[in-house]
């Protein structure tokens, strides 16, 4: 279209959007777990269009000297050229270090994982989990697709038993005996796109982030708790507005807790 901003308000005016949603109404949200089998944990979610896989790889390290009872949880979200025009081949982009540093606030705020969980034997060795996050289709609302993919990955990581053998001083690994991490809240994302200042929409496309003057995400845990508020710049909120938006995080906790919780039972053994 030539002129997209009038094209989209008067849709606005309708109350609902190019793409038939309504304003408040995210789009069709699929998860499915453990679909890498070289990873230690995996999930794909889709958003609409916009896909994320995030895979959990488990390492050996020596614990941090500063918190010799610590293990480490390292994020890193991949925008590779394949998942659009936007983004170039090379060193991270800008996009791409803020949604890393994001998910990082996310596992530190939320405290989904408490990192002394991860030690192994204090001062000796702890675990690495090294969670990797690639978007392999762009189409908006990248923070919301990574923080539901990180945490159903999560969900999927078994960690074989490890025991430090005293004479040796060498590390013996159980792989028949695993366990799940023990995680201890479910943050779960909510973006809003702010378009003209005023009128909140939720779960924006790429075309929608493009043409609206603000974003923010709001992560929320099942307590109602906020764990994290990313708003960059853009057009301010009021305290009204900002409320509606927790409301509907809230809602939105729900309808994906409940979707995760439905897959994780169907891979249940019978």
């Amino acid at each position: 279209t030539v002129e997209p901003m009038e094209y989209y308000r008067r849709f606005l005016k309708e109350n609902c959007r190019p793409d038939g949603r309504e304003l408040g109404e995210f789009r069709t949200t699929t998860v499915n777990i453990g679909s890498i089998s070289t990873a230690d944990g995996s999930a794909l979610v889709k958003l609409g269009n916009t896909t994320v896989v995030c895979g959990v790889k488990a390492e050996f390290a020596a614990p941090p000297t500063d918190a010799p009872d610590k293990g480490y949880v390292v994020p890193n979200v991949d925008l590779p050229p394949l998942c659009s025009s936007r983004f170039r081949s090379g060193p991270p982009g800008e996009e791409a270090q803020v949604a890393s540093q994001f998910i990082a606030d996310v596992i530190e705020n939320s405290q989904i994982i408490q990192k002394e969980d991860l030690c192994i034997s204090s001062g000796k060795l702890a675990w690495v989990l090294y969670c990797d996050l690639i978007c392999l289709d762009y189409d908006g609302n990248i923070l919301d697709a990574c923080t539901f993919a990180l945490l159903a990955a999560l969900k999927n990581v078994q960690l074989p038993e490890v025991t430090i053998n005293e004479e040796t001083a060498l590390a013996e690994v159980n792989l028949k005996k695993k366990s799940y991490l023990n995680i201890r809240t479910h943050p779960v994302a909510t973006t809003f796109a702010v378009f003209d200042d005023t009128l909140l929409i939720v779960d924006p496309t790429g075309e929608e982030e493009h043409l609206a003057t603000g974003t923010l995400t709001i992560v929320m845990d099942e307590e109602g708790r906020l764990c994290c508020l990313h708003k960059p710049g853009g057009s301010g909120l009021t305290g009204a507005k900002l409320q509606d938006c927790m409301s509907r995080a809230v809602t939105r906790h729900k309808e994906v807790k409940k979707l995760m919780d439905e897959v994780i039972n169907s891979m249940k053994p019978k």
